[in-house]
C-alpha cells in the first residue's frame, strides 16, 4: 500500500496553494472593485512623494500591481496543481521516506509561497512607485519559493528517470 505520511505537510501546502488561488478568485468576483480602490489609494497617497505629482505613473504603476494580483491567483493555483500531481507520483516511487518529506515540502512550500509573493509584490507596489522595487524588497521570498518548485521538480523527475529506467 503507498502511504501519503511521508508527503503530507508537502501535500498539505500544495492543497493550500490552490485553496489560496480559488479564494483569490473569489475576492476578484466579490470585491474587485474594493480591491482595486485600495490599491490605488496606496499610490495616491504618495502621489506627490514618490511619484512626483505624475497621475500617469502612478496609474502605470497600479495597472502592474493589479496584474501582479492575478498573477498570484493564477500562479497559486497552477503551481499547486503541480505540486499535488508530483507529490503524488513521488509517493508511488521506490526512495525514502524522508527524500520524500522533503522532496514534497519544497513543492508544496513553493508552490504557496509563490502565490503570496506576487500578491505582496502588487500590493507594495503602488506606495513605493515601482513594480521592480516591490519584487526586489521581497525577494527574500521569492528566491526561496521559485527555486523550492524547481529543486522539487528536478528531483521528481530525477526520481521518476530513475525508477522507470531501473532494470526490473
Amino acid at each position: 500500500m503507498i502511504s501519503l505520511k511521508p508527503v503530507r505537510i508537502g501535500l498539505i501546502l500544495a492543497l493550500l496553494a490552490i485553496l489560496y488561488g480559488y479564494l483569490f478568485g473569489i475576492a476578484f468576483g466579490a470585491w474587485e472593485d474594493g480591491m482595486k480602490a485600495d490599491l490605488k489609494a496606496s499610490g495616491e497617497a504618495v502621489l506627490e512623494t514618490v511619484y512626483g505629482g505624475d497621475e500617469a505613473a502612478m496609474t502605470k504603476v497600479y495597472e502592474k500591481a493589479w496584474n501582479y494580483y492575478k498573477r498570484s491567483h493564477l500562479h497559486a493555483g497552477a503551481l499547486g496543481a503541480a505540486a499535488v500531481a508530483q507529490i503524488l507520483l513521488l509517493s508511488l516511487l521506490a526512495v525514502g521516506p524522508r527524500v520524500k518529506a522533503v522532496t514534497s515540502f519544497l513543492l508544496g512550500f513553493g508552490a504557496l509561497g509563490y502565490g503570496v509573493f506576487w500578491w505582496l509584490a502588487g500590493d507594495r507596489a503602488p506606495a513605493l512607485g515601482s513594480t521592480d522595487l516591490a519584487k526586489e524588497s521581497l525577494s527574500w521570498l521569492a528566491m526561496p519559493t521559485s527555486g523550492a518548485c524547481v529543486v522539487g521538480t528536478v528531483l521528481v523527475l530525477a526520481f521518476t528517470v530513475r525508477t522507470v529506467t531501473a532494470k526490473a
